[in-house]
């Protein structure tokens, strides 16, 4: 019953990280088109518009908050091998599965931390942008936080099914990262 309650949050985790990457995708696509009527208002109709570069900005924040835990979800990131690569295949894989999950674990979750902390603070005191729109910021590091948490999950996730492999050795040999690239 808790490999199935588990496998269900996984599969919801995995969806939300699909769709993240997908709002992050559209999000990109929006930066160009608003980055290209600032240039063309800036210096063909000689009218600087201020929100382009601040909805771009805060575009960019988002996309880079909201996509990493897709792209660690598909183990798509970028990972440098140098200390594993040094280890025998059974330490290599356990490295990887695990102490990289939990150290990266830690390190987010200070990161949730702190922005959560950044995020209650920004509400409390009525932050905002320094733009003539004056938008709220609280909301926005809100996002940076559930960015964060959904990133934390998934490296539970991660390091809860590398404990899970280092039981089970069929699994150690289809788990990501137990190929030595050629």
């Amino acid at each position: 019953m808790v490999k199935r309650a588990l496998q269900k949050v996984d599969n919801w985790l995995g969806r939300a990280s699909q769709a993240l990457l997908l709002v992050s995708g559209v999000l990109i696509l929006l930066m160009a088109w608003l980055q290209t009527y600032g240039v063309i208002k800036r210096y063909i109709f000689h009218s600087p518009d201020s929100f382009a570069y601040e909805l771009s900005t805060m575009f960019l924040l988002f996309c880079g908050v909201l996509a990493v835990a897709g792209v660690e979800k598909l183990d798509q990131h970028v990972r440098n091998d140098l200390v594993a690569s040094r280890f025998p295949q059974r330490m290599k894989q356990i490295v990887i599965s695990t102490i990289f999950p939990l150290l990266a674990l830690v390190f987010c979750g200070v990161l949730t931390w702190k922005s959560l902390d950044n995020a209650l603070y920004a509400l409390k005191i009525g932050q905002v942008s320094q733009s003539p729109w004056a938008l709220p910021l609280a909301p926005i590091k809100m996002v940076i936080t559930f960015g964060y948490v959904l990133l934390c999950l998934i490296l539970v996730g991660k390091f809860v099914r590398g404990i899970a492999g280092l039981r089970s050795p069929k699994q150690q040999e289809d788990t990501p990262g137990s190929h030595d690239a050629a």
